[in-house]
């Protein structure tokens, strides 16, 4: 259960694949570069509790710092580099990082942050180093490549993705378990995946998001090869199908919407054969573009619904997806809870705040108010979604409470007018939002990512206007839609609505009005 029983058994046997570059690193490899990482951090004089934070590209380092720090039993945090400059300094200072691990193509971000990260005491750097960090490799090379004495299993400390606000650490008490134990959740991928050691996994979201590690992690614990997409092409994940046989792969649902979007030659070129489950969770899927992914790959599609918290999961198979369509599923080792605002539950088919019940504990990091709004007075937890449970058991998600727009007193999802837009032929990405509007308190807005920017116009915006009207009540619907050239949404499909929306609200704060981009 860990990739030194593999190197042990199967030193050539591939851990992982960088898909641009081909480059191979064996599990002989991967074994040896986490003992070295590991002895680097007891140097150091980290022990078994401390953290550090990992933030890097897709870089064939990723995974064996990782595997250091997990053998080595200390938290890890990775950031994402997409961040901001003082959402970034946020998330290392308040998990307490000792260490700080990053990479030359992060050098400009990383100069931003001098003297903003006070409390690491070591600063490293793969690929070379700038001022005020030392040099990762060539500290590494002075490493043992045997474990250390006192190996133990650490834990990642992921921080959720911030679109509403400064993002939450989520740490999970570590375990008292030899290295190698894991914990019951690690065998996810045999148990219900299906997954064996001759299986191949493709990855192609960045490694710095909960479920592209989660997954790896899981992966190489039992000998199943990885392939890491350096960055998301629509065109390449299929080739990379293809190219490596993938029999296992994780998505987000804008994935599949660019994949659809490829020209249907494009699409017919490659052999998807291979594939046995296609894993996708992250945001809600829209129901057209399930259904056409089904229709294109097969019931092979697989949705789960769950957090970085995990205090509970849902998932479902595309049988029972088409039996209960825009279902993310039921629970598995855990209930699910549909409540209004004062906790109270709510009858089947009702819309409420989705809580989880006999799940696991969680807290978010120093922040007790935080932990104690995620729970109910009945000691459920939620993730802060709405939705509602049908009379066979299966959960439907409606949005985020955050997102929810009220106009004239009437609750508005901005999910629904979402989920029509994207379908529109020439839209490539959508948000949809509440701004300020002085007889409503909120009107809906929309902004848009157009395939072609230059079509952008007036009669267009009117166009999808008429189009989702077509399909919702007109008070779903956006009163006025703004072109962008690129929608702030984060490549593990997260979108940060509160950065479109902050504009407007601030527009109207300060007077002014917020402009198309």
């Amino acid at each position: 259960m860990h990739p030194g029983a593999i190197a042990a058994a199967q030193p050539d046997k591939p851990a992982y694949i960088m898909a641009g570059s081909g480059q191979v690193i064996t599990y002989r490899e991967l074994e040896a570069r986490a003992n070295q990482g590991a002895h680097l951090f007891r140097s150091l004089g980290l022990k078994r509790g401390d953290h550090i934070a990992i933030m890097l590209e897709n870089h064939p380092r990723f995974l064996q710092i990782c595997w250091a720090a997990q053998r080595a039993g200390l938290y890890y945090t990775p950031v994402s580099w997409r961040l901001q400059r003082e959402e970034i300094a946020y998330i290392v200072n308040d998990c307490e990082a000792r260490a700080f691990i990053t990479s030359g193509a992060m050098g400009e971000i990383v100069s931003s942050l001098h003297g903003r990260i006070p409390g690491v005491e070591w600063r490293f750097m793969v690929d070379g180093a700038v001022e005020g960090f030392s040099n990762f490799d060539e500290a590494l090379s002075r490493m043992p490549e045997t474990p250390i004495a006192d190996q133990s299993e650490g834990a990642i400390m992921f921080y959720s993705s911030g679109t509403t606000g400064f993002p939450k650490g989520i740490r999970q008490p570590l375990l008292d378990l030899p290295y190698g134990e894991g914990e019951p959740y690690v065998s996810i991928m045999t148990m219900l995946y299906g997954a064996t050691d001759k299986s191949i996994f493709l990855s192609p979201a960045p490694m710095y998001h909960a479920s592209p590690l989660g997954f790896s992690m899981n992966c190489l614990r039992h000998g199943i090869a990885v392939v890491i997409m350096e960055h998301f092409e629509a065109e390449f994940a299929l080739k990379c199908i293809e190219t490596y046989r993938i029999t296992h792969s994780q998505w987000v649902p804008t994935m599949f919407v660019r994949m659809l979007k490829l020209p249907d030659e494009v699409r017919a070129r490659y052999d998807l054969s291979s594939q046995q489950y296609a894993i996708h969770a992250a945001a809600p899927c829209p129901v057209p573009v399930k259904e056409q992914m089904i229709a294109w790959w097969g019931e092979i599609l697989h949705e789960y619904y769950a957090g970085s918290e995990a205090n509970g999961f849902v998932q479902l198979n595309s049988a029972e997806w088409l039996a209960h369509r825009g279902s993310v599923g039921r629970p598995m080792g855990c209930e699910i809870h549909i409540c209004d605002d004062a906790g109270e539950e709510l009858p089947i088919g009702e819309h409420g705040i989705v809580y989880f019940g006999g799940g696991k504990p969680f807290e978010y990091f120093k922040d007790s108010k935080k932990t104690a709004a995620a729970r109910n007075p009945q000691g459920w937890s939620t993730l802060g979604d709405i939705g509602y449970v049908d009379e066979d058991g299966y959960l439907y998600l409606t949005d985020r409470k955050d997102f929810m727009i009220i106009s004239g007193g009437v609750n508005i999802y901005p999910q629904e007018a979402e989920n029509v837009l994207i379908m529109h032929e020439k839209v490539l990405d959508v948000a949809v939002f509440g701004i300020p509007n002085e007889d409503f308190g909120e009107e809906v807005k929309a902004a848009v990512q157009l395939k072609r920017p230059e079509e952008a116009s007036a009669a267009l915006e009117a166009e999808l206007i008429d189009f989702c009207r077509t399909k919702l009540s007109h008070i779903k619907c956006p009163r006025s839609i703004d072109f962008h050239e690129a929608l702030p949404r984060h490549p593990t499909g997260k979108l940060y609505k509160r950065l479109l929306k902050d504009a407007y609200w601030s527009a109207q704060n300060s007077g002014a009005k917020a402009g198309r981009h």
